[in-house]
């Protein structure tokens, strides 16, 4: 099938010596939004960007999720078990290594202990996790037990630190 000589199946480049004119470069100032009525000329005319940010309503804030309230009230109440040998909360102490709370309301508690042979060793999970169920709005409450990382006064915080005379 013969095609008129109009229509190519594929666009050539340029010659050398053919002048290529290119398109002028887009601006932020030279837009216009559509919904303003331009009666200055756009040159002199300021925009605000932050303008729609700062007029729109906060997001509805999620059930759970990282640094959401439900979160925040699951390791206040941690930081209320303290360790039976050591005058710190085992939140400060370095024992929970992480606070998750899905969209389903459901804490889920990682940590570990001092030793493996700790006299706690039996009842402390079971402890953390009564009382991250405790919390009002979670609806279920699970505790992982880790060893790996291993738990080292690295992990303590400064607060712990200085209750225990070590800073």
């Amino acid at each position: 099938m013969n095609k008129p000589n109009d229509e190519k199946d594929f666009v050539a480049a340029p010659a050398p010596n053919d002048v290529v004119v290119k398109p002028p470069r887009a601006r932020v100032e030279d837009a216009i939004d559509p919904d303003e009525q331009a009666t200055e000329p756009v040159e002199k005319r300021e925009r605000d960007y932050l303008e729609g940010f700062l007029a729109a309503k906060p997001a509805e804030d999620a059930v759970g999720g990282a640094g959401s309230d439900l979160q925040q009230a699951v390791i206040d109440a941690l930081k209320e078990i303290y360790d039976p040998e050591i005058p710190v909360n085992i939140y400060d102490l370095g024992l929970i290594y992480g606070v998750e709370v899905d969209d389903e309301a459901d804490a889920i508690v990682t940590m570990t202990l001092t030793t493996p042979h700790c006299p706690v060793a039996e009842s402390m999970p079971g402890e953390v996790e009564l009382r991250a169920a405790s919390v009002p709005g979670i609806r279920d409450a699970e505790v992982n037990l880790v060893w790996d990382p291993p738990w080292s006064p690295e992990k303590m915080s400064d607060e712990a630190r200085l209750e225990l005379g070590m800073l």
